[in-house]
């Protein structure tokens, strides 16, 4: 049946020149149904009430590709709501922000129209993706010593790459959240946000530490065959990172998790399930410690 299927990219008609991916790869792609199989924490398991995760969303729409097309993306659906879900059971709040406080998108054609956690937490977080805070309020008016974010979540999704890493807020947000030892999450091509720690630095905070990200060896070779992609990539995440100082540890994609102190990463869609039970985990014992 997939073999039937174009690999030809599907034009987006709201803008020139632009691109969702082909039905052939998004049968390869994506489902349904995610693999929820389950919370790893009790329901409920945080009831201290002031705890919560800033999410930094993409509010970008559009990736500029090598070849001039515009690839349709966004914030990938399963690698945002269902680590989102495990960490609202858990008993945490969620605050969302884009850099301009615009809406955050989503790339729709990915998402699991079955799949209750996912619903779940798009259901409970909807007016907040519609409405998200300014990160740049964020910055000035919500982080210190007495915030009350105990972790920084930056969900996949091409359109990670497209603002965040050239960003003094994602910046300033993410030195703020690794000095005042709040966990730090992300998977897939979300830790593109991460290089916005070279600005302006010497050296990254993220310099020395192990992450699962996205392959480059998919971005610039299957993807773009199978026209998951319109054309190759403006630059290779994996590649930037290692040039950052981060020792990526994975070179495929198999849901591979890897904890390096308070950075909790993923390599993909496949892995937002246990990406979302570690740091549910992670945050119930971590806000334990803190009160």
């Amino acid at each position: 049946m997939t073999e039937a299927l174009s690999r030809t990219p599907t034009p987006d008609v709201a803008e020139d020149n632009a691109f969702f991916p082909s039905p052939y790869s998004l049968d390869a792609y994506t489902a349904r149904r995610t693999d929820f199989d389950g919370l790893a924490t009790e329901r409920d398991a945080y009831r201290g009430g002031r705890w919560k995760v800033l999410v930094i969303a993409t509010g970008e729409r559009y990736l500029l590709m090598g070849n001039g097309t515009m690839f349709s993306t966004g914030n990938h659906p399963v690698e945002t709501l269902l680590p989102l879900y495990h960490v609202l059971e858990a008993g945490f709040d969620v605050e969302i922000a884009t850099l301009t406080g615009e809406p955050a998108k989503f790339e729709w054609w990915a998402y699991p129209a079955e799949d209750e956690a996912v619903r779940a937490a798009r259901d409970t977080l909807i007016e907040k993706w519609r409405s998200p805070k300014s990160l740049a309020d964020v910055v000035a008016n919500e982080l210190g010593d007495d915030s009350d974010y105990l972790a920084v979540f930056v969900p996949g999704g091409h359109g990670a790459l497209s603002g965040l890493p050239s960003s003094t807020d994602v910046r300033d947000t993410l030195e703020w959240a690794m000095a005042a030892d709040r966990l730090v999450v992300s998977l897939c091509h979300g830790p593109a946000a991460f290089l916005a720690a070279d600005i302006g630095r010497e050296r990254s905070v993220f310099a020395g530490y192990e992450m699962c990200v996205f392959p480059d060896a998919l971005d610039a070779g299957q993807n773009i065959d199978i026209g998951y992609l319109p054309g190759e990539m403006p630059w290779l995440l994996a590649e930037a990172l290692a040039k950052s100082g981060v020792r990526v540890v994975n070179d495929d994609m198999s849901g591979a998790c890897t904890t390096d102190r308070n950075v909790i990463t993923g390599d993909s869609p496949l892995a937002a399930n246990e990406l979302g039970r570690r740091t549910a985990v992670a945050l119930v014992e971590r806000a334990a410690a803190l009160g």
